[in-house]
């Protein structure tokens, strides 16, 4: 006997054009979801009827709108837009921290403030916030990144305990080091003339052969599409059992023991 879905109605998924985002659109639509697949483009990953492309940008409060007003209801929101920038916490300039936070913690904080009033009509509904492992344990030369991700890991507790009340389930999913074209995309905002340009670029090169021999997006995105079938979905969830046991050691372990590992993983010699 098929198991009755908790959420009947549509689905939202932003970043829905690549990596994570793209794979979490294509399994709920092969579920059977209607799935409305948000990005700049606009466009499907896929020509099918359950996947419709939306035009959104979430650093856009208008344009987030309008996505609204094309789209009408939904009863799940997934959130899995951003991208990374690389620097010390030196010498990565006001802007461009501006412009990550826009878009990682800002874009997550647009899209709900639209559609919240929407989950809000069901008498069950769902947000599902795409964090990372970087919101819990930060890492050299992602500052930036990692305060972005720290900033969700603050919101979506306080939006769990408001929001449920009102019938609506928050839940963070925390990947790890995962093959996406998010290190490709990554931007290095450390001048070459710093002091720590050439470490920079040699622990961003760490972090990018870890992220290119990680788990696909698929893993993820299945940790996501899962949280769909639980009917208390959990506060966080990271992805994969070694990434679950290194959030328990930063809670187990000395500071400052985390702190000489993460040295001597991301921080080489030159």
């Amino acid at each position: 006997m098929e198991k009755k879905r908790l959420y009947a109605g549509a689905v939202l998924v932003t970043g829905a054009s690549r990596g994570i985002g793209r794979e979490t659109a294509l399994i709920l639509a092969r579920r059977g979801y209607t799935v409305y697949c948000a990005s700049r483009s606009g466009q499907a990953p896929e020509d099918s009827g359950n996947l419709v492309g939306v035009k959104m940008d979430v650093t856009d409060p208008e344009s987030v709108r309008a996505a609204a007003t094309q789209i009408g209801d939904v009863q799940v929101v997934i959130h899995c837009a951003g991208f990374g920038i690389a620097g010390s916490c030196e010498g990565v300039q006001t802007a461009d921290a501006k412009r990550q936070l826009e878009t990682n913690f800002f874009g997550v904080l647009t899209v709900n403030n639209v559609f919240l009033p929407i989950l809000r009509r069901h008498e069950r509904s769902l947000v599902v916030i795409t964090s990372s492992v970087a919101g819990l344990i930060p890492i050299p030369y992602q500052a930036h990144y990692s305060c972005s991700k720290f900033a969700l890991e603050a919101y979506a507790e306080a939006l769990r305990m408001e929001a449920r009340r009102y019938g609506v389930r928050v839940t963070l999913v925390e990947p790890g080091d995962t093959k996406t074209s998010f290190t490709q995309n990554r931007v290095i905002a450390e001048s070459p003339d710093s002091d720590y340009y050439r470490t920079c670029l040699k622990s961003v090169a760490k972090m990018a052969h870890d992220e290119q021999n990680g788990a696909g997006a698929s893993k993820p995105a299945m940790c996501i599409a899962g949280m769909l079938e639980r009917s208390n979905p959990p506060v966080r969830c990271a992805v994969g059992f070694g990434y679950k046991a290194l959030c328990m050691l930063k809670r187990l372990l000395p500071a400052r023991l985390i702190e000489a590992i993460l040295r001597l993983l991301y921080i080489p010699s030159v």
